[in-house]
C-alpha cells in the first residue's frame, strides 16, 4: 500500500472513531473526545517533523551530489585541457619528424654526391699512383730536378714538384675529412630522429590515458545526474507527504476549536442554569432571614463557613474580565529581576490573604499541574470571536480545577500563592493570541483585552 494513503486513511479512522459527542453528553466525554483530537494532532506533527527531517536529508544529499558534479565537470575540462595540450605535441613532433626525416632523405642525396666526388678521387690518385709507377716512382721525381739545364729551371721543377705533391695530399685529407662529416651528420640525425619517435610514442600513450580517464568520469557523472534525479523524487513525494500531513493537521486543529467553543458554550448554558438556580436559593433564604427572631450567635446555632479575607475580582461585562484583585507589581515587557534585564511575558498581580483566583474568559482547561518554575499552574484555551487564546494563571496556591473541565467567566479555579520560582505571594498572569509554547512566541500584553 502507498505509504501516503496509508497515513491518510490512519487518520481518517482516528477522525471517524473520535466523532465529536452530542450536546447531551457528559463534560467528561467531551474533554475525553477533545484529548483524543490533541493525541491525534500531536502524532500527526512528531510524523510530519519526522518527514520533514528526511526531506533536509535529502536536500544535503542533493547539494552533496551537485558539488560532486562540478568537481566532476571541473576535473574533465582539466583531463581535456590536458588532452588538447598533448594532441598539440603530438602534432608538433609529428611536425618536427617530417622535417627530420626531409632532412635525412636530402643527407641521403648529399651522401650519394660525396660518395660520387670520393669516388672520383679515388679514380684521380689511382691514376697518379699508376703514373708515378710508370715513370719509377719517386725516383722520376729525383730525374727532374736533376734535368734542370740552369738554376732558374732547378727552380720552376722542385716549384712544379711541390704543387703536385701538394695536390695530392689535399685531395687525400678532404677525402679524410668528407668521410668523418658524413658519418657524424648522418649519427646525429638519427639520433635526433630516434629521440622524436621515442617523444611522439610517449605522448600518444599518455593521451590514450588521458581519454581514458575522460571516459572513466563522464561515466561518474552520468551516475550522479542519475542519482540526483532519483533523489529529486524521493524528496518531491516526502514534500507531498509533509503537505498532506499539514492539511491533516490543520483539520484537527479546526475540529478542536469547533469541539472547545461547543464545550464552553454548553457550560455557559448550565452556569446560567447554575445562576438562575442560585438566585432563587438566595432568594429563600432572604426570606428565611426575614423571618427568623434569633441571631447566629445564639446557642444552638450553626457555624458559618469560612470565607476569603481577600474578595474575588469584579466580573468585568465582555469576553474578558480581571483574573485576581490586587496590586499590578510587574507589567509585561522588559524590567529588571535581580540586576538582570528580562522580558516579562505576562502581568503580575500581588495581594495578601487568601486571594481567589477567576478565570479570565469562557473556556476549556488544558492543563491543571505542577512545575519547577510556574508552580501550580492553570491553563485555559478560549475560543473568542472565532479566535483561540490561552490564558496562564501561574504560582497559585491551589486549584480547583482539573484537565477537561469547562469554566466560565468568572469562575474559581484557585487561589493566589508562592510556588515554584516566586518571590512572594502574587498571580503570574499570561495571555497568548494562539496556543501557548515554550518560547512564548505568541505571548500579548494582557491589557490589550483586560482591564485591571
Amino acid at each position: 500500500m502507498n505509504k501516503k494513503y496509508f497515513i491518510s486513511l490512519s487518520i481518517a479512522a482516528a477522525l471517524t472513531i473520535g466523532s465529536l459527542p452530542t450536546l447531551g453528553t457528559t463534560a467528561n466525554a467531551h474533554s475525553h473526545t477533545v484529548e483524543e483530537l490533541q493525541k491525534q494532532q500531536e502524532g500527526i506533527s512528531s510524523k510530519k517533523e519526522e518527514i520533514n527531517g528526511k526531506i533536509d536529508e535529502k536536500k544535503s544529499q542533493i547539494n552533496q551530489n551537485i558539488n560532486k558534479q562540478q568537481e566532476i565537470q571541473s576535473q574533465i575540462a582539466e583531463i581535456s585541457t590536458k588532452v588538447k595540450d598533448t594532441e598539440t605535441k603530438i602534432t608538433e613532433k609529428t611536425k618536427e619528424i617530417d622535417e627530420t626525416t626531409a632532412e635525412i632523405n636530402k643527407l641521403k642525396e648529399e651522401i650519394e654526391v660525396l660518395k660520387q666526388k670520393i669516388e672520383e678521387r679515388n679514380e684521380l690518385l689511382k691514376e697518379r699512383a699508376r703514373a708515378i709507377q710508370e715513370k719509377g716512382g719517386s725516383a722520376n721525381y729525383l730525374d727532374v730536378l736533376l734535368g734542370a739545364d740552369s738554376f732558374g729551371d732547378f727552380i720552376n721543377r722542385v716549384t712544379a714538384v711541390n704543387t703536385i705533391v701538394s695536390a695530392d695530399k689535399k685531395i687525400m685529407d678532404e677525402q679524410k675529412r668528407d668521410q668523418a662529416e658524413l658519418e657524424k651528420k648522418q649519427e646525429e640525425v638519427e639520433g635526433k630522429l630516434a629521440d622524436l619517435e621515442s617523444t611522439k610514442a610517449s605522448l600518444e600513450s599518455l593521451k590514450k590515458d588521458l581519454d581514458s580517464q575522460k571516459a572513466k568520469k563522464a561515466d561518474l557523472f552520468k551516475q550522479l545526474e542519475a542519482q540526483q534525479a532519483s533523489l529529486e523524487v524521493e524528496k518531491k513525494d516526502l514534500q507531498q507527504e509533509s503537505d498532506e500531513l499539514s492539511k491533516m493537521e490543520h483539520q484537527l486543529e479546526g475540529e478542536i476549536q469547533a469541539e472547545q467553543a461547543r464545550l464552553a458554550e454548553l457550560a455557559r448554558q448550565r452556569e446560567i442554569e447554575r445562576k438562575r438556580q442560585a438566585e432563587a436559593e438566595a432568594a429563600k433564604r432572604a426570606s428565611a432571614q426575614q423571618q427568623a427572631t434569633t441571631s447566629s450567635n445564639s446557642s444552638g446555632g450553626s457555624s458559618s463557613t469560612p470565607t476569603d479575607t481577600a474578595p474575588s475580582a469584579p466580573v468585568s461585562a465582555g469576553a474578558w474580565t480581571a483574573p485576581a484583585s490586587g496590586t499590578i507589581t510587574t507589567n509585561f515587557g522588559w524590567d529588571v529581576l535581580n540586576g538582570k534585564k528580562r522580558f516579562h511575558y505576562g502581568t503580575d498581580i500581588a495581594a495578601r490573604g487568601s486571594v481567589p483566583i477567576s478565570a479570565a474568559a469562557d473556556g476549556y482547561v488544558i492543563k491543571s499541574q505542577y512545575s519547577s518554575s510556574y508552580g501550580n499552574v492553570v491553563y485555559i484555551t478560549h475560543s473568542i470571536n472565532g479566535k483561540t487564546f490561552t490564558t496562564v494563571y501561574a504560582h497559585m496556591a491551589s486549584s480547583s480545577v482539573s484537565q477537561g473541565q469547562a469554566v466560565n467567566k468568572g469562575d474559581r479555579i484557585g487561589y493566589m500563592g508562592n510556588t515554584g520560582y516566586s518571590f512572594g505571594q502574587h498571580l503570574h498572569f499570561e495571555l497568548h493570541a494562539g496556543s501557548w509554547n515554550a518560547s512564548k512566541s505568541n505571548a500579548v500584553n494582557p491589557r490589550q483585552y483586560i482591564n485591571f
